[in-house]
């Protein structure tokens, strides 16, 4: 089959730009099932598996132009040099991670039950994204449920869970007409009951403890002038002494403009007066580290934690190491060409505060990097989504971190250096924020946590077998009438 033709895979881009709008800041759920029940039908009426396959690209370049459109903002940070390679950035994520998209389109055409197996497959792909080469879970399918009660089926199911959910409902009405429509209405009413349900029930009690959250308000132009340095941090100092009682204060990501040494560390515990948490880069022999370090309010640091889960292109070269072995050194991270990764997750012993699981801005996307052997009493999240422009990027992010907390049952707390930094309780709800943009200062009680969630206790596995099963029967040929 040749290319469909461009009216084709027009219709399709916009139709997956139309499924985006339920990703945050928008929240229009509704319009992704609209969405992608129409893309449902224009993949019914392909002609071969060539054209679903074309259509499922368009529409899946569509959705992630939309919905990664802040993936141009770090380019323009210094626009006169990188500017140009804006449109290429969202050229190539969009039809790259439309791929994925494609690949389920292209097999479910081959299938007996196309639809079905569609919605099906959409699923596995949206998995497969989240974990294939380091993985980039942003904005997938399920996510358009954040804010909203079903979300709270991520208690139990998991980002993949909702995400079936969401596909199933588009697809059963294309699939059997009002019968499926009267399934996936089910679905839905009973999606909106089983977290309302959930949400009523009773909370834990809070801590007690009070947590100040550090909102520096650094512009990423600004953040690295070495004529501003001095004053930007001395923004963060103010910010950590001002009057009333705290537990901890908490500094966001890469918030200290120098690297860890001493005299930062005594700087920054005798201004908060009670231990921080601070998000500052570190070196090792010839090696650094985007870390959060633990200081006293002695001035002694107390605990470090290195970022494990690094972005590939921005914080490292993929394959640098490896390439530095056989000569090529100019990306290998060791030589200052970027960061080193952590050893890998790890709780930090906070006192009384009881212990922490942190999470440096990009590895709050991953809900299997939350998957440790000892269970922490609540999340950490410290990030600078500066490089996420103010549209959309930023709104997503927090989207994101809320989840992790329905999905583990803990309360998370959010430091960003230009915002939205926010408390979290168990449920995924803001119990306080300061909103994007603001400089300040954010004294919050940490919630209490619920028990461990059985999406904490089995992660994945329970919708990876029934999605298997389902795929199974999605394979059996249709029965023939008579």
């Amino acid at each position: 089959m040749r290319f469909p033709g461009w009216p084709q895979m027009g219709a399709a881009f916009g139709l997956g730009a139309i499924m985006a709008s339920g990703q945050a800041p928008i929240g229009f759920w509704w319009l992704t099932l609209i969405g992608l029940a129409a893309l449902c039908v224009m993949l019914r009426r392909c002609d071969g598996w060539r054209a679903a396959a074309w259509t499922g690209l368009f529409a899946g370049a569509g959705y992630f132009a939309l919905s990664l459109n802040w993936i141009v903002e770090p380019f323009l940070v210094d626009p006169i040099t990188y500017g140009w390679m804006a449109p290429f950035a969202v050229v190539l994520i969009s039809f790259g991670l439309g791929l994925f998209w494609a690949l389920a389109a292209g097999l479910a055409h081959r299938l007996a039950h196309r639809t079905l197996g569609f919605a099906l497959l959409l699923t596995a792909a949206e998995f497969a994204r989240g974990h294939v080469l380091t993985g980039f879970p942003w904005a997938l399918l399920g996510h358009v449920w954040i804010g909203s009660a079903p979300a709270q089926l991520a208690a139990w199911a998991g980002p993949t869970g909702l995400t079936l959910m969401t596909a199933l409902m588009a697809a059963l009405p294309v699939a059997w007409r009002w019968r499926g429509a009267a399934v996936s209405a089910a679905l839905l009413v009973a999606a909106f009951g089983a977290g309302h349900w959930r949400l009523a029930q009773p909370e834990p009690a809070p801590t007690g403890h009070i947590l100040r959250i550090v909102q520096p308000n650094a512009a990423q132009e600004m953040k690295w002038d070495p004529d501003r340095a001095e004053a930007l941090f001395r923004r963060a100092l103010d910010l950590s002494a001002a009057p009333g009682p705290h537990d901890l204060v908490i500094w966001p990501e890469t918030s200290v403009p120098y690297l860890l040494d001493d005299y930062v560390a005594e700087e920054i515990g005798f201004a908060a007066a009670a231990p921080a948490a601070v998000g500052i880069q570190r070196t090792e022999g010839s090696r650094a580290f985007n870390a959060l370090a633990v200081i006293g309010p002695d001035g002694a640091v107390r605990d470090i934690y290195d970022k494990h889960h690094l972005v590939p292109f921005g914080e490292y070269m993929p394959f640098g190491d490896t390439l530095a072995r056989i000569g090529i050194t100019a990306f290998a991270a060791q030589l200052g060409n970027g960061y080193s990764p952590g050893p890998g997750p790890k709780v930090l012993d906070m006192g009384a505060l009881g212990h922490a699981l942190p999470l440096i801005c990009y590895e709050a996307v991953f809900p299997q990097d939350l998957r440790v052997a000892e269970r922490p009493d609540w999340l950490l999240q410290i990030t600078n989504d500066a490089w996420f422009g103010t549209l959309t990027g930023p709104y997503q992010h927090l989207a994101q971190a809320r989840l992790r907390a329905i999905e583990q049952g803990l309360p998370l707390v959010r430091a960003a250096n230009t915002g939205v930094s926010a408390m979290v309780d168990a449920h995924g709800r803001i119990t306080a924020s300061l909103p994007l943009g603001q400089a300040g200062h954010l004294d919050a009680v940490l919630p209490g946590a619920l028990p461990p969630t059985l999406y904490a206790r089995t992660g994945e596995v329970p919708v990876l077998i029934l999605l298997a099963a389902l795929l199974g029967l999605a394979l059996l040929p249709r029965r023939r009438a008579g």
